[in-house]
């Protein structure tokens, strides 16, 4: 191949005009994956989610404050039950004819021919 033929193969986009191309700046807008509306969304979520975790908690925590009292409560009224079932025995022991005539015979007093009776049957 000749020079001169080499030269005519040479690439034609390089004139020697001084035409200049402009260059126009383009702005490249990088997009996010989560849109505006996608972010409100997921924050209006995101509280809501943690409201109703704080509404559980204290929900969880009252109802275990009166379980609580319910049970101390039980717990008193279980011995008060203890208690009286102990003293209705001994209102029976102390009301029994056969005790009352000896004390009244211990205090000097006379035990006629009449029939002692309890002192809840004439109560009624």
């Amino acid at each position: 191949m000749s020079t001169n033929q080499a030269r005519s193969f040479q690439p034609t986009h390089t004139s020697h005009s001084p035409q200049r191309e402009k260059q126009v700046a383009i702005k490249v807008r990088k997009s996010s994956w989560i849109t505006k509306g996608e972010k409100v969304l997921y924050t209006v979520v995101g509280v809501c989610l943690i409201l109703a975790g704080i509404f559980i908690v204290s929900f969880s925590s009252s109802t275990d404050s009166v379980n609580r009292e319910i049970q101390s409560l039980e717990r008193t009224i279980q011995t008060q039950k203890v208690e009286n079932d102990g003293l209705k025995y001994e209102k029976k022991e102390l009301s029994r004819p056969e005790r009352i005539i000896k004390i009244a015979k211990e205090n000097g007093l006379k035990i006629q021919d009449s029939e002692v009776k309890h002192a809840s049957l004439i109560n009624k």
